[in-house]
């Protein structure tokens, strides 16, 4: 069956056919696809563009196709071009001609803009969930190993003390934001472009505001050439999708890092971890190597679909069938890179010896420019006067905390006994106490922020 014909008169090139088809992908929307259509047919009835009984006839029918999807005893003949074709096709077979009456009005550009919303809006808000879980397992890790203090690192280098849930809680809330841009897009794309028409609009009076509310819409495209047109949400689903798996690269970076045997830090679990076909010693992250790589190929589907659109002209063009694969594409990865990361996170086991043995002393050397400033002495000198410290200690070829109370004091008078106090990675830590900070009630403060956020939400 095809939905169209009649202009033509030659038979298509079979390598056409199979060049055009879409329903070896498309099919996935079956859902949202009979499920607008069952609106739609419900908005015709309305217009009086088909009688009650008609109407009832098309929604039972599709049902009816609904169950034969879900069951998985739909057949897909290979004239099913897309999913509207084998869709439409099944329900004349059911119902008979009355079929022929459930697309009056409509066109594939309005069927597919709106099913590609109804399946991205589902998705979406799944990705939502799986993320909150996320950001919940980090906040849960947070508070459960808020004593562990571990080195906190700039460009790779031992730079200051922090807490190792300060460190996991600076990821949960990169995750947080992320959240609020996808709830933020989901708002902005749940608009609906059904009765649009191929381009002009629906030329039936039909009801697009009650479509609207029916499918769970908050508002219709308010332009038939945009609503054709517009796969701006698919483009920023995919940036979305780009800048969150960036995110999720970056930690798997520091856990990969973190788990290797020059750290020590962490190990991951064995379910998230795999062997050498060689090396027999071997444990390999890959889970965190696999979300590392599928960050590219995210922001390959994205930076590729956009070419895609930058050329086209308006409404609707065939390219645009190029928007699902990538979509799903995405749509998949992220689905399962969250599952994963959610597994790892959980599993993993924390080596508080290691890390705490990974701080040094030069580590306190910011301390020591503190410490004069509480003095009064201006940071700017502090600071020069404290690398000044770290040199002396570097040339004696021993820890800057073997440094007598007199050597302090040659450097500036402000040094006082107290200085022996500065080498408490501890105190150190609880002098970061504004809000943000890696103090145990700072980091405890947005524990309490993190989880009132995901109560809300």
């Amino acid at each position: 069956m095809s939905l169209w014909g009649g202009r033509f008169t030659g038979k298509v090139d079979p390598l056409m056919v199979a060049f055009n088809e879409s329903m070896s992908y498309d099919q996935r929307m079956w859902l949202e696809d009979v499920t607008a259509s069952q609106t739609y047919a419900r908005a015709l009835a309305r217009s009086g563009v088909i009688s009650a009984d008609e109407c009832t006839q098309l929604v039972v029918g599709l049902e009816r196709v609904k169950k034969e999807w879900d069951s998985k005893t739909f057949v897909v003949l290979p004239s099913d071009e897309d999913i509207h074709t084998a869709n439409e096709r099944r329900l004349s077979e059911i119902v008979g001609a009355v079929a022929g009456k459930l697309h009056t009005g409509r066109s594939r550009n309005d069927q597919v803009a709106t099913d590609m919303r109804l399946w991205l809006r589902n998705e979406a808000r799944h990705v939502s969930a799986l993320l909150k879980d996320l950001i919940a397992c980090a906040v849960g890790r947070a508070e459960a190993e808020i004593d562990v203090i571990m080195p906190g690192y700039t460009h790779l280098q031992r730079a200051q003390p922090i807490r190792w849930s300060h460190f996991i809680l600076s990821h949960a809330w990169s995750w947080q934001a992320d959240a609020e841009r996808l709830y933020q897009l989901i708002d902005r794309f749940n608009k609906l472009p059904l009765g649009s028409g191929a381009l002009a609009g629906n030329p039936f009076s039909i009801d697009r505001e009650w479509m609207a509310k029916d499918l769970g819409f908050n508002g219709i495209v308010p332009n038939s050439l945009y609503g054709v047109s517009d796969r701006d949400f698919i483009a920023e689903f995919m940036s979305w999708a780009s800048l969150f798996m960036i995110h999720l690269s970056r930690v798997s970076e520091d856990l990969i890092i973190y788990s290797s045997g020059e750290f020590g830090f962490v190990q991951l679990a064995d379910a998230y971890s795999t062997g050498s076909s060689l090396m027999p010693q071997k444990k390999n992250p890959d889970s965190l190597e696999l979300i590392r790589g599928k960050s590219g190929r995210i922001f390959g589907n994205m930076s590729g679909f956009m070419m895609t659109l930058k050329g086209l002209p308006s409404t609707y063009n065939k390219d645009l069938q190029e928007d699902k694969e990538p979509l799903f594409d995405t749509v998949d990865n992220v689905t399962g890179c969250l599952q994963i990361m959610n597994g790892v996170l959980a599993t993993l086991t924390v080596n508080a010896d290691n890390m705490k043995k990974s701080l040094s002393v030069d580590m306190l050397a910011t301390d020591i420019a503190e410490y004069l400033v509480r003095k009064r002495v201006p940071f700017r000198e502090t600071h020069h006067i404290a690398g000044h410290a770290i040199k002396i200690a570097e040339d004696r070829g021993v820890p800057v905390s073997s440094l007598t109370v007199a050597d302090f004091k040659g450097l500036h008078p402000a040094f006082e006994e107290d200085i022996v106090q500065l080498w408490d990675f501890e105190r150190s830590i609880e002098t970061r106490n504004a809000a943000g900070g890696t103090a145990k009630a700072s980091v405890l403060e947005q524990i309490q922020l993190l989880k009132a956020w995901l109560s809300s939400v």
